[in-house]
């Protein structure tokens, strides 16, 4: 890239409008995404995330967004490679999900760290998120045990 081109990026970039809306999460929306550490294709590889992993976008250059996991970690996607689908991540060490959302309700699975569970509803019933596992498994967890929800 010359000299030229380069400052001709930086200036576009100022004027763009580049950040997102606080707590904008996604949900990759393809079997594995490749995330980078530039927004090129060039660029170095640096994760792999599998379908319905939500991410939270933190900059949205059009065809690429800087996104931040559940560990923190920044990095770059394709934004073709994510939904507007929602998703939530188990964020304790394990987590119980109930058939309705009171504690008192049946557990219908025991949910360990770092599992993906795709939203149903797409808002809280009193602190409590109605979701399904990828095995079919449908019912209620709390949000306080999840990442991934705004």
């Amino acid at each position: 890239m010359s000299r030229f081109s380069k400052v001709a990026l930086i200036f576009a970039l100022m004027w763009m409008p580049i950040t997102a809306s606080a707590l904008d999460f996604r949900a990759v929306s393809v079997p594995k995404a490749i995330l980078y550490d530039a927004p090129s294709l060039s660029a170095k590889k640096v994760l792999l995330l599998s379908h319905l992993y939500p991410v939270e976008v933190v900059v949205n250059l059009g065809d690429w967004l800087k996104v931040r996991d559940a560990q923190g970690s920044m990095s770059w996607i394709e934004a073709k490679h994510l939904s507007a689908k929602r998703s939530v991540l188990v964020a304790k060490g394990s987590a119980e999900m109930r058939a309705r959302p009171e504690v008192v309700a049946d557990v219908v699975a025991i949910l360990e760290k770092d599992v993906v569970l795709e939203l149903v509803e797409a808002k809280s019933n009193n602190g409590w998120l109605k979701v399904k596992h990828r095995d079919g498994v449908t019912g209620y967890i709390l949000v306080s045990s999840t990442w991934g929800f705004d």
